[in-house]
């Protein structure tokens, strides 16, 4: 059977699905008190996030139903029919019910769901760099959610510190970038490396790829942390989405004083 998304606003123990009522508008898209995002029963959706920070809500779909995930997903589309509508850390059920509920307007890859077409790059560029190849649904999370929020964006696959030899063939296309976001496990060497090389801003992001001594991320989370390279930005391990989100802001205060 078909999942419609409109069904989906209604799975909630009660309340209507209605869009709260407007209020006087307000400095940088606050409105009056109830207005600027959509009652689900269930979840509060902030449909008034674009105007005041530039970029959309996403849908964490961890400890969601895929029901609520769509109906969520659903309402982000409704409010901004040309906004590509983002679902992050999805499984399998939610990424079949998102599927089913939204057909060939579905991106999917590394647990991101992304509904609707891809914008024009509007800022950039931003160079998404990856260690190795089990940190790339990391970096995928952050290049899918950077492009869903109009970043020219380019994916450096593979290139970690133990051999060094692959970054520096792409120095070049990295000095490019605007923005640099670094994904990196085990010892998370490589933002300290890269952020040597560069004049653009670094975001680094810690993953929970490694062995044991690794501590499930927080190893190279500390390595993060205490960078010799000044000026390092880290946001939480496996975080993506966040990455992409402190890019976005970056990239919007370079635009805005060009």
């Amino acid at each position: 059977m078909q999942l419609d998304p409109e069904s989906a606003f209604d799975e909630r123990p009660e309340s209507s699905a209605s869009q709260a009522s407007p209020g006087a508008a307000g400095p940088r898209g606050f409105a009056g008190a109830g207005d600027g995002y959509r009652d689900l029963g269930w979840a509060k959706i902030d449909t008034g996030r674009p105007a005041r920070t530039g970029t959309a809500e996403a849908v964490y779909a961890a400890g969601k139903t895929p029901g609520q995930v769509v109906g969520a997903l659903a309402a982000l589309r409704a409010a901004h029919p040309g906004r590509v509508a983002v679902a992050t850390r999805c499984d399998d059920a939610c990424t079949a019910a998102v599927r089913e509920a939204f057909g060939d307007d579905v991106l999917v890859e590394s647990g991101v769901c992304a509904v609707g077409a891809f914008p024009d790059a509007e800022t950039g560029l931003l160079a998404v760099v990856c260690a190795g190849t089990s940190d790339l649904p990391v970096a995928r999370e952050a290049e899918i959610v950077a492009r869903a929020n109009g970043i020219d964006t380019r994916l450096v696959a593979d290139v970690g510190v133990a051999g060094l030899h692959r970054l520096l063939d792409k120095v070049a296309e990295l000095r490019e970038a605007a923005c640099v976001i670094v994904v990196a496990g085990m010892d998370g060497a490589l933002p300290s490396v890269v952020a040597g090389l560069v004049a653009a801003p670094v975001v680094a992001v810690p993953t929970s790829v490694g062995y044991g001594a690794a501590f499930g991320g927080l190893a190279p989370l500390l390595t993060m942390l205490n960078s010799c390279s000044p000026g390092v930005t880290v946001v939480n391990i496996d975080n993506g989405f966040g990455a992409a989100m402190a890019a976005s802001r970056m990239l919007g205060m370079k635009a805005a004083q060009s």
